[in-house]
């Protein structure tokens, strides 16, 4: 499959339903968790005096979009490292020799949070004018594996825009599997009361794309903000671009 342009006759907008991701699609906080994983994990790798840097092929393979700690053990096992699982309360500056799949996951949330709280956030505008460009009654959620997905729409502004948020809280509560799987898109499609040929998935990361595709959803659309357009198409995208306000 290679990818198609906003050219085509699929206009997403006539679904019923319209299902965000939230970092690099509706807020470019994906370069901020960009930031946050290679920061902790070059520590980590020089902590431990592993030469073979983390790059940002790492954070495209193994990484995006994925739950914050299925994130740290994919990468880990790309480097052959094993560390215990720990818990979800372990804090993220454990010594050397101590840390846990789940605290270094911790320490990268920690500074996702900082990097927030220090520079801010706003939406893409592009993404903006297509949520206004939406028919009166388009039901919207956000599905999003971070679990400060309510934080960062509140400091964008657009938390009222969205009817339920289903995000790594929500499904760590439920004990809803995380993307690649399509599970916290189809619960949204549920709480919005819609079935998921009705709705539209719109991701910029592979392993999204991916749970948009398993999903048999109307329609997925790949936002490429670095990955790779045919990554995306690959991955199952019925359409990509590079921001959402070409199809408006």
């Amino acid at each position: 499959m290679t990818a198609v342009t906003a050219e085509t006759t699929l206009r997403p907008s006539e679904l019923t339903a319209h299902l965000f991701d939230l970092d690099g699609v509706i807020t470019p906080t994906a370069e901020v968790h960009m930031r946050a994983w290679a920061r902790m994990f070059e520590g980590f790798l020089s902590d431990r005096g592993v030469t073979e840097p983390y790059t940002d092929a790492d954070y495209f393979a193994h990484v995006d979009g994925r739950p914050r700690y299925d994130g740290v053990r994919a990468f880990l096992a790309s480097r052959g490292i094993s560390l215990p699982e720990g818990e979800d309360g372990d804090p993220g500056d454990q010594a050397v020799g101590e840390e846990t799949v789940r605290g270094l996951g911790n320490r990268k949330n920690d500074l996702v949070l900082a990097l927030i709280r220090s520079e801010g956030v706003a939406p893409y505008p592009g993404t903006v004018r297509y949520l206004d460009a939406l028919p009166e009654g388009a039901r919207l959620a956000i599905v999003s594996s971070s679990r400060n997905a309510e934080e960062v729409l509140r400091g964008a502004g657009l938390l009222d825009r969205f009817e339920h948020i289903v995000d790594g809280n929500v499904a760590a509560r439920d004990g809803i599997p995380g993307k690649p799987s399509p599970d916290t898109f189809l619960h949204a499609a549920r709480l919005l009361g819609v079935g998921a040929a009705d709705c539209v998935v719109y991701e910029d990361a592979v392993s999204g794309v991916e749970a948009g595709a398993a999903g048999r959803f109307g329609a997925v659309v790949g936002v490429d903000r670095g990955a790779g357009a045919d990554a995306l198409a690959g991955a199952g995208a019925d359409l990509v671009v590079q921001d959402l306000e070409e199809l408006s």
